[in-house]
């Protein structure tokens, strides 16, 4: 588990297809990774390749994704992912279908298959993968980034969020750069989920402190890291 009160994990997200980068990340001892599926032009193909080395590297990985598709985050599940982070929701019902599609039945509507990472490749009996799945279940982060929900915040938030993620750039767009908006907004945001037990998560370098926090991504690190070297 990478989260908790007060642990404050710091992650990165990933953009480029580059195993390297995950390797190096869990060298540099992030707490956590997330494949970036919302904005990069990473593939179905380049994901599982992450996850996989993330898994074997021993640093836990998450999947953002921009919307709710089933088969994909079976598929991502099942090589090791422990979460999955969806974007820009306004509605509970985008929840509810999280939710189902990260459990099993009687909870969920997750198919099962024994021929997978997480099952060992069927060395894990179909009972035993099945009860860890139940004990362990994926973290589900919901990104909350615009001026107005179709429903309450709350109530999106009550639907099974473990972590209420404050997209501060979508937001600030969504409010025309109002910056007194924005903190309203961003306050608002934070009392729901304070209210629903929710963790607040957010990208580094805000004014609040984050119990899951994104420091950057590959592309924004190597960016710095390129402009120190040539001093741009």
């Amino acid at each position: 588990m990478i989260l908790g009160r007060g642990s404050s994990p710091r992650g990165l997200f990933l953009k480029l297809p580059a195993p390297q980068i995950v390797e190096m990340a869990a060298l540099a001892r992030f707490d956590f990774v997330v494949v970036d599926l919302e904005h990069s032009a990473l593939t179905d193909a380049d994901c599982i390749s992450l996850l996989r080395v993330a898994r074997l590297a021993g640093i836990p990985a998450l999947v953002r994704l921009p919307s709710v598709d089933r088969g994909a985050i079976n598929r991502y599940l099942e090589e090791g992912a422990v979460g999955i982070q969806l974007a820009s929701v306004t509605r509970v019902d985008e929840v509810v279908a999280l939710r189902a599609a990260t459990r099993m039945a009687p909870s969920g509507r997750r198919s099962v298959s024994t021929t997978n990472a997480m099952s060992l490749f069927g060395a894990l009996s179909l009972a035993d993968y099945v009860s860890v799945a139940a004990d362990s279940p994926p973290i589900l982060v919901v990104q909350i980034e615009t001026a107005h929900t179709v429903d309450p915040v709350a109530s999106i938030i009550g639907a099974g969020a473990d972590v209420v993620f404050i997209g501060s750039v979508d937001l600030t767009v969504s409010l025309d750069f109002d910056a007194n908006e924005i903190r309203e907004r961003e306050r608002a945001i934070r009392e729901a989920a304070v209210g629903e037990g929710a963790l607040l998560g957010g990208m580094a370098g805000a004014d609040t402190a984050w119990d899951y926090t994104i420091v950057g991504s590959d592309l924004s690190v190597l960016q710095t890291a390129l402009r120190s070297v040539t001093r741009v």
